[in-house]
């Protein structure tokens, strides 16, 4: 099976110069950006069956990823508006 890449710079390379802009500018950007990127490796670790987990606990940070990045990309259009 292949795996999609889900780092913000795949989901959104549209986006790219705002992310780096913000990652460098605004700590609570850089903060969730940090956290959607760590659970972004659990998910992905488990995925290619390196780590061991049960269906629940994956499902569960697919929800927090989603909800990361969803937080994060209203950021970036937040940004994107007042620029």
């Amino acid at each position: 099976m292949m795996l999609q890449k889900h780092d913000l710079h795949h989901e959104f390379p549209e986006y790219s110069e705002e992310i780096h802009h913000l990652k460098m500018t605004d700590n609570h950007f850089a903060k969730l950006f940090k956290e959607y990127h760590e659970i972004n490796n659990v998910v992905l670790k488990i995925e290619q069956c390196v780590e061991n987990t049960s269906d629940d606990f994956l499902e569960q940070q697919k929800i927090k990823r989603l909800s990361l990045k969803d937080a994060l990309f209203g950021i970036i259009k937040k940004e994107q508006a007042s620029a």
